[in-house]
């Protein structure tokens, strides 16, 4: 099943920082949400449209599994942020990395050797080279998927002067907005203010028709709308079917210089990369260049233990990777999802879109 869901107010989706109303730092949202938090809201609904006992551990893990497992045939998509157009539910994903505006064009950089007398210690083939001035982006851009996809197949796109809910490429504000609210902690026994206990939280208020979309398996028996608890401190959302485009497949084979542009974030082994990226790939592949964003943490707590899980950096959804193969390279089979991340793939991390360079 496909859903889209949209916030009855504001949403809370935290990064992975420790918090309480005592710490010298802000919360901070997450926006989208990564994919352990949507399988969280998923799987905790689930117990609802089932009607399960919450007091019968045995009936609860049969439903949804346990913290650590989860029910045969789950698998999940997304979560991406969404909008309702006339053409129905589209997907919208953040600026490639390796995008430049120029002028009314976003322009892909192309790898390309060292120039003469300039040495790198990055450990690859070639560098994404531009002759510009450097710049930095003053403003998130997020591409809806076809303008995305025209992006990765030709390595320009116009920006077009559309406006409103059928723009193909808008800045951030137009989906949605960050905003800040102060809170102060309570003392429990005498019920007053706790002195030196201000803090900070992040919400984000998306603007109508904008929400989230998510590909669920493996859980049946949903109503085809409602209301379900979604984020931080309980808030709701409204959810329905959604008709968002079906996923793109990726070519068979892929092109002899293909491009792996992040959806989701991804988890790898040594960072920014995994160990060896011929276990997502048949036939041989190089890593000729890649264009990373920042990376982003994700913790949390962990309810069952009473304890802070550990912190993991992720490459953000964004990132692009550049390949070389022979030209008969494809994705492996046995890829959950078609995802490329060393782990997260059942729950939606490392969702993959392909382009050419």
């Amino acid at each position: 099943m496909k859903l889209f869901l949209e916030p009855i107010d504001v949403w809370l989706f935290r990064d992975g920082r420790p918090f309480d109303a005592l710490s010298d730092h802000r919360a901070q949202s997450l926006f989208p949400p990564y994919p352990t938090a949507m399988q969280g809201i998923i799987r905790s609904h689930h117990l609802v449209v089932k009607k399960v006992d919450l007091r019968n551990q045995e009936a609860i893990e049969h439903a949804v599994g346990t913290a650590t497992t989860y029910p045969p045939g789950f698998q999940m998509r997304g979560p991406f942020l969404a909008r309702r157009t006339s053409e129905g539910v589209q997907r919208y994903f953040p600026l490639p990395a390796d995008a430049v505006a120029q002028g009314d064009v976003i322009r892909a950089l192309v790898p390309s050797e060292l120039p003469a007398g300039v040495w790198s210690s990055v450990p690859m083939p070639r560098l994404l080279w531009h002759d510009g001035e450097p710049t930095k982006r003053e403003e998130r851009w997020w591409l809806r998927e076809d303008a995305l996809m025209a992006y990765l197949e030709q390595g320009v796109v116009q920006i077009d002067e559309e406006t409103g809910r059928e723009s193909r490429i808008c800045k951030q504000d137009a989906l949605f907005q960050r905003e800040n609210r102060l809170g102060i902690g309570l003392d429990d026994t005498t019920r007053t203010s706790q002195e030196g206990a201000l803090y900070e939280v992040e919400f984000v208020r998306v603007v109508p028709g904008v929400g989230l979309e998510v590909e669920v398996e493996g859980l049946d028996g949903w109503p085809e709308k409602g209301i379900l608890r979604a984020g931080g401190e309980g808030r709701g959302a409204y959810f329905e079917a959604s008709d968002a485009p079906t996923w793109p497949e990726a070519p068979n084979p892929l092109p002899q210089r293909f491009k792996v542009y992040l959806a989701t974030p991804a988890y790898f082994e040594e960072g920014w990369k995994p160990k060896d990226w011929q276990r997502f790939f048949d036939g041989k592949v190089e890593l000729m260049a890649a264009a990373l964003g920042r990376y982003e943490s994700l913790g949390g707590f962990d309810l069952a233990t009473n304890t802070h899980k550990p912190a993991r950096r992720y490459v953000p959804a964004g990132s692009v990777y550049f390949f070389q193969s022979d030209g008969q390279a494809s994705l492996k089979a046995s890829l959950v999802n078609q995802a490329i991340t060393d782990d997260g793939a059942k729950i939606g991390f490392g969702q993959i879109l392909i382009g050419r360079w």
